[in-house]
């Protein structure tokens, strides 16, 4: 009898070490080829912040949306997906979690990239068409649907305060402790959550006073007011300093990035054949990364 009880032990050990792996365990892929040039030139033309980095940084930017774009898909629906739309969207993942080293985006594996506004039924059709963007549960899990056009829009005016992918990812750091509530516990030390949380009752206080400039959808719960003020911290934070001192002190800590320290008000690079190419060889870009 022992001898039976020892086998099926044994038996039951070796299925779950051969047992076929799903999907949430399968391997996280790191980049194991070069940035693709086009790529790099995507981001000088479009991203501001990517501007705002040292070389160093640039290379580190650059590894994580290569990493990012690996292990999660981005798919068109109802319209084309090309290069700029993948590194827009994998770029608005890396800003906000750039000084985490090991963060790995766990609880996504695809962007569905929709052509404008939907609904709440996903219809991009017919009347409530008012959705910009939306963290997938139930059903969806694991998928975040965006507008193609509100991600364009969000790098294109940098000084609105406004950046749906941003705002959406933000609600995936916020989900990644397991509930969308505007409290990042994996990212807030203990000591900050209590003056976070008092001062977002305060902040939505003045939103409903009408006596803010914070974007007023950030009234609407803790929640969307973390999202809606990462908007702002990340678009104009030097604006932000200035109006909300304490809020940008608890969201540097949160973020671990001092971001009015950085020069954002670059002007959009343009590259043409002959410009200086943005890899830093010292060629032009037609006879560098331009060639591919």
């Amino acid at each position: 009898m022992d001898f039976i009880i020892i086998a099926l032990i044994f038996a039951l050990l070796l299925y779950l070490f051969f047992r076929p792996k799903g999907k949430q365990q399968s391997k996280w892929k790191t980049p194991a080829s070069d940035f693709p040039p086009k790529w790099r030139t995507i981001l000088t033309q479009d991203v501001n912040y990517y501007n705002s980095l040292s070389d160093e940084e640039k290379q580190r930017f650059e590894f994580k949306v290569h990493e990012f774009l690996l292990n999660s898909q981005v798919t068109g629906v109802k319209t084309q997906v090309d290069a700029t739309d993948k590194v827009l969207v994998a770029a608005s993942a890396i800003i906000p979690i750039f000084y985490f080293n090991e963060w790995k985006y766990s609880n996504i594996n695809e962007v569905l990239l929709y052509p404008n506004m939907f609904n709440e039924q996903f219809e991009t059709q017919g009347d409530d068409r008012k959705i910009l963007g939306m963290v997938g549960n139930g059903a969806m899990e694991g998928k975040m649907i965006l507008s193609k056009k509100a991600l364009h829009h969000g790098f294109k005016n940098a000084s609105d305060k406004k950046n749906t992918a941003i705002h959406e990812f933000v609600h995936l750091i916020d989900k990644s402790d397991g509930t969308i509530d505007g409290i990042p516990s994996l990212l807030l030390d203990k000591q900050y959550t209590i003056p976070w949380i008092d001062l977002i009752n305060q902040k939505i206080d003045e939103i409903y006073d009408e006596k803010s400039d914070i974007n007023p959808y950030g009234g609407t719960n803790r929640a969307e007011f973390f999202s809606v003020i990462s908007e702002y911290f990340f678009e104009r934070p030097k604006l932000l300093k200035d109006k909300h001192p304490e809020l940008y002190k608890l969201l540097q800590e949160v973020f671990k990035q001092d971001m009015s320290a950085r020069s954002l008000d670059t002007t959009r690079v343009s590259i043409g054949r002959n410009s200086k190419c943005p890899c830093n060889s010292g060629k032009k870009y037609k006879a560098c990364c331009g060639k591919a």
